[in-house]
């Protein structure tokens, strides 16, 4: 029985298990569930490889059919490749109706292109080039999964840092509040104080209810991010404090976009795809050269009564005309192609205008937590002078109230500017295509 209570007691530590930024995105590359969908079309893309190369290799096939008739045809054939054609076959009588005869065949066939006019290696070559635009989607969602598990880490942390705000909102006013009923006690106030500053302990009171309730719903959105269970308890380990990041050159951020975002990567590996199969359209215009060899069995009785033969031969296939389908084919490619390249530049543009637009959110976001740290102290300092005067009657009520809104505005301004900091340090980070669960950002 002690056992059993000490379990229970020891239950709600382990189910809070401490969770840094970092271990949320590690945790994300885990279980996130477009995560582990990319995860495994990669896979089917190298399976796909595999297919292809299938198609340069020689085709090796077995059949075996029964087969039972009376069709003169039929028998004099099948007496003939089952090696027992005699002289009375000849007879005009059996020779027109024949009895029924049984036929056991059992065939190997051989397959092996010669000369396809490239189709297999532009199958091979389509095929690794998906592969490779399938490696960058993953990637890309594994970075989505990143930065999702950090925003929604950030938002988690800032909600817990809004409500500790709230609560000690409740807390000045609660204070105030027994500074005023003893003010009044004293006879150096009346009514009015007390009942201004009971409407503002409702407001605040109001305010830790609603920052309670961002709370909860804050870790369940983390907890999707991440691809867990929304239940999860978590003992969030990372402070909401501002990040000490270098000077960042725009310059080498947009060029290593332009050269590391998976999106940029896709767009120039679906150009390369599309001449691939520009070039593979255009050899449909020529010949294809291949050879097929069979052995065959026949067998009067399953196992024996029978004979083997073998055929070996080598075809040409020239398709000479297609109904246009074939010129068709090859204007299609070559506007694919115009597509394919023109989808490359706008991908590109299109990132190095993310990058401007995180870089600017983070310069923006690291001056405002200047200007509203500043502000927090100058709120703090002259919410305890006023609460001063308050007490030995030189400040009325309306001065009170107005530093106490003003200090917790400049407190709730300066998490939200740290809060939006940090995200567009991870955005600036998956913007330059660098971001990984390794990068300095997490911190």
């Amino acid at each position: 029985m002690r056992k059993v209570l000490l379990l229970l007691c020891a239950t709600p530590l382990l189910a809070q298990d401490p969770l840094s930024l970092r271990d949320a995105a590690r945790l994300a590359l885990k279980e996130n569930k477009s995560v582990v969908a990319a995860n495994a079309g990669a896979r089917a893309s190298e399976a796909r490889v595999e297919q292809a190369r299938g198609g340069m290799l020689p085709k090796l096939d077995y059949s075996e059919s029964f087969a039972r008739s009376d069709n003169p045809v039929f028998v004099f054939s099948s007496l003939l490749t089952q090696h027992q054609f005699g002289p009375g076959n000849f007879n005009i009588g059996p020779l027109n109706r024949p009895a029924a005869l049984n036929n056991f065949q059992s065939q190997i066939t051989v397959d092996q292109p010669l000369y396809d006019a490239g189709h297999a290696r532009a199958a091979v070559k389509s095929a690794e080039l998906m592969k490779t635009m399938t490696a960058e989607e993953r990637r890309s969602a594994q970075m989505q999964a990143i930065s999702a598990a950090a925003a929604a880490y950030t938002n988690a942390v800032l909600a817990a840092e809004s409500l500790k705000a709230a609560e000690q909102a409740v807390r000045s006013a609660e204070a105030d509040l027994e500074r005023a009923e003893a003010i009044r006690a004293a006879g150096m106030s009346t009514d009015v104080d007390v009942l201004s500053i009971r409407v503002h302990l409702a407001a605040v009171t109001e305010q830790r209810i609603a920052r309670a309730a961002d709370l909860d719903v804050a870790k369940a959105a983390l907890n999707d991010a991440l691809g867990i269970p929304l239940d999860t308890p978590h003992s969030l380990t990372t402070a909401l404090t501002p990040l000490d990041l270098p000077d960042l050159a725009l310059d080498a951020l947009e060029k290593d976009a332009a050269a590391a975002r998976p999106e940029t990567r896709q767009s120039r590996l679906a150009a390369d795809l599309a001449h691939t199969q520009a070039a593979a359209a255009r050899g449909s215009l020529l010949p294809q050269v291949g050879f097929h060899a069979v052995f065959e069995a026949d067998r009067q009785r399953f196992i024996d009564r029978g004979g083997a033969n073998w055929l070996a031969s080598v075809n040409l296939r020239w398709n000479l005309f297609n109904g246009f389908a074939d010129k068709a084919r090859i204007e299609e490619a070559g506007y694919s192609t115009a597509r394919a390249e023109a989808g490359a530049q706008s991908a590109d543009s299109a990132v190095r205008l993310q990058v401007r637009r995180a870089y600017a959110g983070l310069r923006a976001a690291a001056q405002r937590i200047e200007v509203a740290k500043a502000a927090v102290a100058e709120a703090g300092e002259s919410l305890r002078i006023t609460q001063n005067r308050y007490a030995a009657g030189m400040a009325n009520v309306t001065d009170l109230l107005r530093t106490e809104t003003a200090a917790l505005e400049s407190r709730t301004r300066y998490l939200a500017a740290v809060h939006d900091q940090r995200v567009a340090a991870v955005m600036l980070e998956f913007a330059a295509g660098r971001l990984s669960a390794d990068s300095e950002v997490l911190n």
